[in-house]
């Protein structure tokens, strides 16, 4: 019997298909959750897209010997419980910054150039001879980056086409992105306090989580604009809503939420400085077939007794062995 490969999703199935010499794929949503347990009882490859896994769901999952993570943030996998029963986790880093950093640019020039708002006009005011208020240019604009990684870079390096100038903060110090980049580092009070655009590029980790809050709102300059394409939580969501409402800030650009789907009744949908979309920075034709099929390379590594490719961080040189 081929050993079992589980798919919390349905993109990307011919990708899948490569897998059929070595294992058996069975697409399953986790949304019966029922049916899933007894799905995975067996499994020894599982793919997610947002699933939760932890000790508990763990306990269902005895064969189990990788977490494959369509994408590249991984809070909802507990990692240490996974090391713990030596099953290998992945995520698929790089192909999909470009992705992300399109949508950054998308919301950052929605806002700059109030495309929503202009939407609406045309729609409903154009023929009336009402007025349209002036909208902003993107170049000479401060964009202060947090988080100058893979995306955080390719963020950069978009903006620099539209003559931005870049600063950022980042934990570890990025001295050759600074070369490349042009970028300059500063520490966070300062790039909230003197960029025109924030954008977010960080993982959720107990560190990050609210990491920017009410003091760090009110820091900003009132006719700045914050973008979020990396997780909702790493913002005070609480926070946020009363700035925007206030006119701490002039206005936000979210692709992600402390809740997802965002409820609608959050305050967030009430409000006209905001431009939302439901998290779709690596939703592109492109990236996501890209992004499964390193999913399948990992799998295929595990399931012929090799390392995978795109270890985790926290699992980097671990070598696990499961009868």
């Amino acid at each position: 019997m081929k050993p079992k490969v589980v798919v919390t999703f349905r993109f990307g199935e011919d990708v899948f298909e490569s897998l059929n010499d070595i294992a058996q794929v069975r697409f399953c949503s986790s949304s019966n959750r029922e049916e899933f347990l007894k799905e995975i009882a067996d499994a020894e490859a599982l793919v997610i897209a947002v699933e939760k896994i932890d000790e508990e769901f763990l306990k269902h999952t005895p064969k189990l010997k990788i977490v494959a993570r369509c994408g590249v943030g991984y809070d909802s996998v507990n990692v240490a419980d996974c090391t713990k029963r030596k099953i290998y986790v992945t995520y698929t880093p790089g192909i999909l910054s470009n992705a992300v950093a399109e949508l950054t640019m998308g919301l950052m020039l929605s806002l700059s150039r109030k495309v929503l708002e202009a939407d609406r006009y045309t729609r409903t005011e154009w023929t009336k001879d009402a007025p349209f208020p002036f909208s902003i240019d993107l170049e000479g604009k401060t964009l202060g980056i947090i988080g100058l990684g893979r995306i955080g870079q390719a963020v950069a390096r978009r903006a620099k086409a539209f003559d931005m100038k870049i600063v950022y903060h980042d934990a570890i110090r990025q001295k050759d992105a600074e070369d490349a980049l042009g970028a300059s580092f500063m520490e966070l009070d300062d790039l909230l306090r003197t960029s025109d655009f924030i954008s977010i590029h960080t993982p959720l980790t107990s560190s990050t989580r609210g990491f920017i809050g009410a003091r760090e709102l009110r820091l900003m300059k009132k006719n700045a604009y914050l973008i979020n394409t990396s997780r909702g939580p790493v913002v005070d969501e609480v926070a946020l809503c009363r700035a925007l409402e206030e006119g701490w800030i002039a206005g936000a650009g979210l692709d992600v939420f402390a809740k997802e789907p965002l409820p609608l009744d959050s305050p967030l949908t009430k409000l006209r400085n905001v431009v939302l979309t439901p998290h779709i920075g690596t939703a592109t034709l492109e990236t996501r077939r890209k992004m499964v099929q390193m999913d399948v390379e990992n799998i295929r590594k595990v399931l012929l007794g090799e390392l995978p490719l795109n270890l985790v961080p926290e699992q980097k040189g671990k070598v696990f062995v499961k009868p």
